[in-house]
């Protein structure tokens, strides 16, 4: 009997394996589950993800960081240290957060720029917002009115970062960030927020317990943050999608308006052996029992979602 009570419990999870990838790629993905049915796969992308002749962020790119909300100093660290890793500062350990940033930048901007030289990202200014100007509850084009409000420069990037306490229209629902632009004015935007209090098993997973499928243990937050570690791994998509396919017409797969790119194209995929519902093999820290796949220069550590190479049509691992 206890036999056939093990082997039901393994066909159940087994059947809600696909449950699980598809709630990681509809919220990395977010129109794909209210325009089409999702068809699950073995292979990360059904179509190859390919250049569509569009305009990529390079050359020097300046970035502005919006804190939106009541951030520590130590969680404002976190991110900056993420941000000054890409280029500015050089790497001390390996896998680093400047090693990710490489795999980006070979495998599209520097097939998408006539020049072929160097892209620099350089943290321009920092805006905090501890007085929840708009409220705390935010529509998509209030996100998008705060990245304005940080007056970016042509080829910038605004990063709109919001607390624990503040709700985004779809945010948990249906979506942990997103980027944008204002194609006019030629710079993007990229968002997501500390999902710790509202939605940690959809937005801050895998250092939590999914909301659905198989309950295994959450990895542990390399830098002791869950709500903050989990956002690094949504910033880092967004970030990624906003420099390869800022203006929704360079690096993507499908249809526009529910694209898959760079990051989302590998959703859930942090190391090698990756399947959905398990992150894959990564690197743990002996003294905190941290997960993770980078370290950046100022010592921080990161998990960071894994980028897909469209030459080799799979998805491309540090570890």
């Amino acid at each position: 009997m206890a036999s056939q009570s093990q082997s039901s419990q393994l066909v159940n999870w087994k059947m809600l394996m696909p449950m699980v990838t598809l709630i990681l790629l509809c919220l990395a993905r977010p129109t794909l589950c209210d325009r089409r049915d999702l068809e699950l796969d073995d292979t990360p992308v059904p179509e190859n993800l390919m250049y569509h002749g569009g305009s990529v962020l390079h050359g020097d790119i300046p970035v502005y960081i919006v804190w939106y909300g009541a951030f520590t100093p130590e969680q404002k660290a976190i991110v900056v240290d993420f941000v000054e890793s890409l280029t500015s500062k050089p790497a001390t350990t390996t896998p680093s957060v400047e090693q990710w940033w490489t795999t980006l930048y070979k495998a599209y901007m520097s097939n998408a720029t006539a020049d072929g030289g160097a892209t620099r990202v350089l943290l321009d200014s920092e805006v905090g917002d501890d007085k929840y100007s708009l409220g705390k509850a935010l529509t998509l084009a209030q996100v998008s009115q705060l990245a304005a409000g940080a007056r970016p420069k042509k080829g910038g990037l605004v990063l709109v970062l919001t607390d624990a306490d503040v709700v985004v229209e779809g945010f948990c629902s249906i979506r942990c960030g997103q980027h944008g632009a204002d194609a006019r004015a030629g710079w993007a935007y990229a968002w997501t927020g500390d999902a710790a209090a509202q939605c940690p098993g959809q937005c801050a997973w895998p250092f939590a317990k999914p909301s659905y499928g198989p309950q295994d243990k959450p990895l542990g937050a390399p830098n002791g943050d869950v709500g903050v570690d989990g956002m690094m791994v949504s910033l880092a998509s967004m970030f990624a999608g906003a420099v390869t396919n800022p203006f929704r017409d360079a690096f993507y797969q499908g249809e526009k308006d529910a694209a898959l790119e760079a990051c989302t194209a590998c959703a859930g995929v942090f190391g090698s052996g990756s399947f959905p519902g398990y992150a894959g093999n990564v690197l743990v820290d002996k003294d905190s029992g941290g997960s993770y796949n980078a370290v950046g220069a100022g010592g921080h550590k990161y998990l960071l979602p894994a980028i897909y190479d469209p030459v080799k049509a799979g998805c491309s691992t540090s570890v």
